[in-house]
């Protein structure tokens, strides 16, 4: 019977805990909602998503350091370095693995 005792708890606890430790963050602030992606989103990240971000990185700064002369005489080259490096730079390092969503823009 402490065998059937032990995997009843076992099990109760397997199902109950998942539900307990549901996305109740407590505060009811989205700034403190937390993503949990599943493990093949995290998967397909980090060996799809993130090298394409990486080398798109590198591909905008090529371009913007190519089209550097004219965006000066624009007047644009903070939008340009903006859209061209640095959005795809913090899509590749700054994101949480798996998620969708932009985990690094300030929210106020």
């Amino acid at each position: 019977m402490n065998l059937f005792r032990t995997f009843a708890v076992a099990v109760l606890l397997c199902v109950a805990l998942p539900t307990l430790a549901a996305d109740n963050n407590g505060s009811g602030d989205p700034r403190y909602a937390i993503q949990n992606p599943p493990a093949y989103a995290m998967i397909g990240d980090l060996l799809i998503a993130r090298p394409l971000l990486v080398v798109a990185t590198v591909i905008g700064a090529g371009v913007f350091v190519v089209s550097l002369p004219f965006t000066a005489l624009g007047g644009g080259v903070g939008d340009a370095g903006q859209a061209l490096v640095v959005a795809p730079a913090k899509a590749a390092f700054v994101r949480c693995l798996g998620c969708t969503g932009e985990g690094f823009e300030d929210r106020e």
